[in-house]
């Protein structure tokens, strides 16, 4: 018998039915000429594109509008502005349980940064749905979302601190999406870039198909990286360790014992003997292992002797920081958290009195280990939109001026979301992260945990559902490092190594998303053929002849490896195949 094995790289995605509402995944990063028509023909506005008029539009404030025209497209200027608030708006109902996708381009009438943010004012409060830096003499695209509370009307109006400018805006879109629309999205989202179709034949020596041949196939490895950070209690504690291998975690972080507090705790006296540890630990496991981090950017997670430097002598402990821990784990580490949360903090920049120092950094860094990707780790850039210092905008405007300082240009940059979450704003992530994603850079989710209250479990479920579907999510690591005394803010596993409702959450997506027991058994069809969906990664499949199946299958399986692959777009080849000869 020959086993003709076809991997054939074909998506299963063929779109959502007749009557579902596809996600639109763009977004658009740069500022141009002339904005795009509005996404899923403006949705609920009305009058998006401003071919009406002023129909459906009023002010907000006191701001005075005016409808104009340039190069054949019309669009909504709010002028002679005062406050903040001062504005085009439009009143809306908006629906509780209802998911909103909201996007429109944006100019202003001088300046190249002036950040405006889309707002919505309910009867329950404000709900920020996203923001932009926009320019003049070009549009720039906003895409963001919210939900509501409670449902009835609200007013979407944009607004932007810098009161001297007028605010343009044209091709604004809101659309809602029901809870079972935005779960669908989320399953043909897997089922396209997370899986893909194998074809398996199996046929006899004449090449004549060969009906009921059993068929197994098992994941080895897992394509997509997903695990938990661990901290030193693991090299000590049997039940910790146990624990932590029974899950099959692809990737870790270490909590605290690669930072510099930890490998210098005094000035000139390195110590990397547990990092060192827990490095061989991983290898052992065959667990990846993020580099996490080079140096921070908050003042109060320093080494306590490095606040007394003068600026000459801080630049040269950093510097030696740097070269130390990445010539030492070089080729070690799959990523470097570089200057950690450099949205937020400043230390460097001020003590160095060097507004570049950051960038600075990220040049040393891609001289010191150029062949891994080098991250940018921030908090609440997905989780708050009402955060203005680390808003996508913002974490773009901080990605180019790493990128433009002298000699970065072709650094191998990522992008590192941490991902602290409270109450998610599932549509505020998913808009998100369609801006940062347009970068075409890796986005990984780099600390993802839960604050503790009654919904933390379900919170964690709608969570890794939202980032595992999403197209541009490279990587999951959660921040769930076990303590006795309890976890920084969500722990999977209580202290007798029980699951935790979180834990369960894990173990059930786990499980759902094959890196638990992934194996799929089944039999030829009269043509010899059988079909599957899996997951990518590495696999191994066995087949027996139905008269060998008999007495035992895998004393006469014949076996072989395959991996399944995402389709790289653009590519011919859609398929490959294998040829495995075993006896009748």
């Amino acid at each position: 018998m020959v086993l003709q094995l076809l991997c054939s790289i074909i998506f299963l995605y063929t779109g959502l039915g007749a009557n579902a509402l596809s996600y639109d995944y763009s977004a658009h990063i740069e500022c141009v000429r002339k904005p795009e028509k509005a996404q899923y023909g403006g949705g609920i506005i009305t009058n998006p594109e401003l071919d009406n008029g002023l129909k459906g539009w009023s002010r907000f404030g006191y701001a005075k509008l005016l409808h104009k025209e340039s190069e054949g497209n019309r669009f909504i200027v709010a002028h002679s502005r005062n406050q903040p608030y001062d504005s085009v708006s439009q009143r809306l109902y908006l629906q509780k349980n209802n998911f909103y996708t909201f996007s429109a381009w944006i100019q202003v009438s001088k300046g190249n940064h002036v950040p405006v943010r889309a707002t919505f004012k309910t009867k329950n409060g404000f709900k920020h749905a996203g923001s932009v830096v926009a320019q003049s003499h070009c549009w720039s695209f906003l895409k963001g979302g919210l939900t509501v509370d409670e449902s009835g009307v609200a007013d979407l109006y944009f607004e932007s601190n810098n009161t001297s400018v007028d605010i343009w805006a044209d091709s604004i879109s809101l659309q809602p999406f029901t809870q079972k629309q935005w779960k669908s999205h989320q399953y043909h989202s897997i089922q396209k870039v997370r899986k893909s179709n194998v074809r398996i034949r199996v046929v006899d020596r004449r090449g004549d198909p060969i009906e009921n041949a059993t068929i197994l196939i098992e994941r080895n490895k897992p394509n997509f990286p997903f695990g938990c950070a661990i901290n030193k209690l693991i090299l000590t504690n049997p039940a910790y360790k146990s624990w932590f291998t029974s899950k099959k975690f692809t990737v870790t972080t270490f909590e605290d014992e690669m930072k510099w507090y930890s490998n210098e705790p005094t000035q000139g006296k390195e110590d990397y003997s547990i990092s060192d540890q827990m490095l061989s630990f991983a290898k052992g496991q065959q667990i990846s292992v993020r580099g996490h981090n080079v140096v921070w950017d908050d003042p109060q997670y320093q080494p306590y002797w490095v606040k007394s430097l003068s600026g000459q002598q801080l630049y040269s402990a950093a510097t030696k920081r740097l070269n130390s821990v990445m010539g030492k784990y070089k080729g070690q580490v799959i990523a470097w958290d570089v200057v950690n949360e450099n949205l937020h903090n400043k230390f460097f920049e001020t003590q160095l009195r060097n507004g570049n120092a950051s960038a600075e950094f990220y040049n040393l860094a891609f001289g010191a280990d150029s062949s891994t990707i080098m991250f940018l780790n921030e908090y609440n850039t997905i989780e708050s939109p009402g955060d203005s210092l680390a808003n996508p905008t913002q974490y773009l405007k901080k990605l180019k001026e790493i990128q433009s300082f002298p000699g970065n240009a072709n650094g191998k940059l990522g992008i590192g979301l941490e991902s602290h979450f409270d109450v998610p704003n599932l549509a505020y992530i998913r808009s998100s992260i369609d801006v940062l994603a347009a970068t075409g850079l890796p986005v990984w989710i780099t600390e993802l945990d839960v604050k503790s209250n009654s919904n933390q479990a379900k919170y964690l479920d709608d969570i890794l559902r939202e980032l595992f579907s999403h197209p541009g999510i490279k990587g999951i690591v959660m921040w769930a490092s076990w303590h006795p005394q309890g976890c920084w803010a969500m722990c999977l596993t209580d202290n007798n190594f029980k699951n935790l409702p979180t834990g369960d959450v894990v173990d059930k997506l786990m499980a759902e998303w094959g890196f638990l027991n992934d194996v799929v058994t089944g039999q030829a069809n009269a043509f010899g053929f059988y079909d599957a969906s899996l997951f990518h990664g590495d696999y191994q499949v066995r087949v027996a002849h139905p008269a060998q199946f008999k007495n035992s299958f895998f004393s006469t399986a014949t076996s072989h490896s395959f991996k399944v692959t995402p389709l790289v777009v653009g590519s011919r080849n859609r398929s490959n195949s294998l040829v495995i000869q075993i006896s009748d």
